[in-house]
């Protein structure tokens, strides 16, 4: 009878392919092995052991996890297989991209007379709150921005006067940040950085304080979105733009004041991105003592800034710093119900599923995200953080929970019916 050796033991084929694919995200994003780890929860070995195939592919729960941290925005990918196309933080391209994006792309010809800054302000100014009153605010704010964005660029080319430019300037950078909150989580960062671009030198040129600090703000947004490489940048835009702002405070208006708590509060989200839990209250507590000083029914029409929205953002701090409890008590504490923009309610919701989940709560969050889809669907919909938890818990061991999480993320698109 004629032996055979066994078979050599080593690293699992498949475990190495995705460690391999993991370590190149990791140092493509500018992300140490401790760090990755850190924001994991876990020991900077049992990273290394992943990376080297040392241990099996991890569940989906673990995975899906490396790719929030990660910003990956595809879990093939994290997976290598190409038979689960899953986007997470880039929803659905809107029914309106195309055209949106043809107007950012246009080259510029003037066709008549453009409007008066005026009259485009008052454009604007309806749009932001069409946007905040709509569940379905990607939808309204993709059919208004082609024409805002033609016009207000006809307007600071015709306009010869040097105040009536500046004003179109002003209106122009202000259009632009529109189309940053219509563009986000769609999947084409080219674009999105096309515009927070132009939104800043239009500002610039325009030589308004407060057009520059939302500007400012915007483009700190985005490049706190694009992962862990790019918090120095955000940390560092923000910091300028409060020592550009802060000499002028004494005699700002009242949204001048507002920026700067906005730009705290954004401080205060970076910090707590990087797990600087000091640093990151430091900030909100700056944040809270500038909205005490603004009226009661204050609320900026582009960052939400005011009394209302800081217990929203202190959720969001205990979250990012995967403060469970703190999280939780910080949503407990917070009405919701007080803010009065739809999608700004919506993330907030999100927000608190996210501190539900992140204690163990998986029945409350996904209550929490039926409440969210309720009240502005589109939101929900491009949020990366709503679709990973709903794709986690469709895989759920529990039947009942996993027919509910898989019923609302077929509603969302994350999965086909």
């Amino acid at each position: 009878m004629t032996s055979h050796p066994a078979p050599p033991v080593g690293p699992d084929p498949e475990s190495i392919a995705f460690g391999q694919r993991l370590q190149l995200l990791r140092t493509g994003r500018g992300m140490s092995r401790p760090v990755l780890a850190g924001l994991m929860g876990r020991s900077t070995s049992w990273l290394k052991q992943i990376e080297r195939g040392e241990l099996r592919t991890p569940r989906l729960p673990v995975i899906l996890r490396f790719a929030e941290v990660l910003r990956v925005r595809d879990l093939s990918e994290l997976t290598g297989d190409q038979r689960l196309p899953v986007a997470l933080f880039s929803g659905p391209g809107h029914t309106a991209l195309e055209s949106v994006r043809s107007a950012i792309d246009a080259f510029p010809l003037d066709e008549g007379p453009a409007p008066s800054p005026a009259h485009l302000r008052l454009r604007l100014d309806r749009a932001w709150a069409a946007r905040h009153s709509a569940p379905d605010h990607r939808t309204v704010v993709g059919a208004l921005l082609p024409d805002l964005i033609r016009d207000a660029r006809a307007a600071v080319r015709q306009v010869e006067e040097p105040a009536e430019r500046r004003a179109a300037e002003a209106v122009l950078s202000e259009v632009y940040a529109l189309a940053q909150f219509f563009l986000a989580y769609q999947g084409d960062g080219s674009l999105l950085w096309r515009v927070a671009e132009r939104g800043m030198v239009a500002a610039q040129e325009s030589n308004d304080p407060h057009t520059v600090a939302v500007a400012a703000w915007l483009l700190a947004e985005a490049h706190r979105d694009s992962g862990h490489a790019h918090l120095d940048a955000a940390e560092e835009i923000t910091r300028g733009a409060l020592e550009y702002l802060e000499p002028l405070l004494p005699d700002a208006s009242e949204k001048e004041v507002s920026m700067a708590g906005a730009l705290y509060a954004a401080s205060g989200y970076t910090a707590a991105r990087r797990g600087d839990a000091g640093t990151a209250w430091g900030h909100w507590d700056r944040a809270e003592g500038i909205a005490r000083r603004l009226p009661a029914s204050h609320y900026h029409p582009i960052t939400s800034f005011g009394r209302a929205v800081m217990g929203a953002h202190a959720v969001t701090i205990a979250v990012e710093l995967h403060a469970a409890g703190e999280a939780v008590r910080q949503a407990g504490r917070t009405d919701g119900a007080a803010l009065p923009s739809r999608p700004r309610r919506a993330r907030h919701r999100i927000e608190e599923a996210r501190a539900h989940h992140l204690d163990g709560r998986a029945d409350t969050a996904l209550a929490v995200l039926e409440r969210a889809h309720e009240n502005a669907p589109e939101t929900v919909r491009y949020n990366g953080y709503a679709r990973r938890i709903l794709l986690e818990e469709s895989e759920s061991r529990r039947p009942a929970l996993r027919r509910r999480a898989a019923a609302l993320a077929v509603r969302v698109g994350v999965l086909t019916a």
